[in-house]
């Protein structure tokens, strides 16, 4: 018997899952640890992916010990990040999945730990892609949001925010990183997991699947129309 229940809805994180902007948000990390004498791993990135900005300026400041305010920070971070986020590429099968979901009314939106500031640079070259989506919540910025992912109130506020008010259950969750995932089964929503491929395999638990590319995913298994033959 399948594991998967039917979804009527769906809600994607973007950063690392629709767009490859993980990697910008890496390289700035990097770049400010650098100023210090200090590093950024992949290990801490994992921790901080799916965070709230000034979440994730914490934890960066507390790791490395940097003499930064957290505003201060995000200053930094900002300086990198918004001469990059025009550049930022659509991910394997992003694209299809959305196209075929919205051709088909499913209702989709994207629910995000970003800003709205960095969401309009990510998205400058990603406007058609973009207009597929019911709404977009942003964690940073959204003020009904009162707390970031590992908690579920992005997820919970997005649900609420499609005109017919689904059931958590009734909803599926994309998601690319462990915070991201916790948020999703806390708010009561299956999950479908697509992480960078240097995860570890203890941190894709509690994911409903896990898969390696949005290419792979099968909307049949959810009760989704299936792609076209």
């Amino acid at each position: 018997m399948s594991t998967y229940k039917p979804v009527t809805h769906v809600i994607f994180d973007m950063d690392g899952l629709l767009l490859d902007t993980e990697r910008i948000y890496m390289q700035a990390a990097e770049i400010i640890a650098a100023e210090y004498g200090k590093t950024f791993t992949w290990e801490m990135q994992t921790q901080i992916m799916g965070l709230a900005a000034t979440e994730d300026a914490k934890y960066n400041i507390e790791t490395n010990q940097l003499p930064l305010t957290v505003d201060k920070y995000l200053e930094k971070v900002n300086s990198v990040c918004n001469q990059l986020f025009p550049n930022a590429e659509k991910l394997p099968g992003a694209e299809k999945l959305v196209f075929h979901l919205h051709k088909h009314n499913i209702p989709i939106a994207i629910a995000s730990g970003g800003a709205q500031d960095s969401f309009e640079l990510k998205t400058t070259n990603h406007k058609e892609l973009m207009s597929k989506f019911s709404h977009v919540v942003l964690a940073s910025t959204d003020p009904e949001v009162k707390n970031g992912k590992p908690a579920p109130d992005v997820f919970l506020v997005c649900a609420n925010r499609f005109p017919d008010t689904p059931k958590p259950e009734q909803c599926l969750v994309f998601e690319d990183a462990p915070n991201g995932v916790a948020a999703g089964v806390a708010a009561g929503m299956q999950v479908v997991m697509v992480p960078d491929p240097r995860m570890k395999e203890d941190m894709t638990k509690g994911a409903t699947q896990v898969l390696k590319s949005l290419e792979d995913f099968k909307p049949e298994l959810y009760g989704l129309p299936p792609y076209d033959a």
